[in-house]
């Protein structure tokens, strides 16, 4: 699953219900790449989460809004609420940590 161009609206994203980890990076991002399994592997071990993949860089506003500094950055929200955070995750324990924080794992 690459990262998405098309990006949904802050609004939109503060309006999901559930769970949703929201992953931001680049598809070109080395760090990005190497975290990809470990960030599928906890979010599959989680139920039923929403991920979405969201590209940033500069000038992209979702990111911004969330403050992201480095990536891959995975922000966990509960409807609509972050909850945790975990940037450069090097295991899928890190993620599943975030998740249970959201009552996801």
């Amino acid at each position: 699953m690459t990262y998405q161009t098309a990006q949904p609206e802050r609004s939109a994203v503060d309006a999901l219900p559930g769970v949703v980890a929201l992953d931001f990076g680049a598809n070109w991002c080395g760090y990005c790449r190497a975290a990809e399994p470990v960030i599928g592997e906890a979010l599959s071990n989680a139920g039923a989460v929403q991920h979405i993949k969201v590209e940033d860089g500069p000038g992209r506003p979702l990111g911004r809004s969330f403050r992201i500094k480095l990536w891959p950055t995975v922000v966990v929200l509960k409807d609509g609420q972050e909850v945790a955070r975990v940037v450069r995750p090097e295991s899928a324990d890190e993620v599943l940590v975030a998740l249970a924080q959201a009552g996801a794992a």
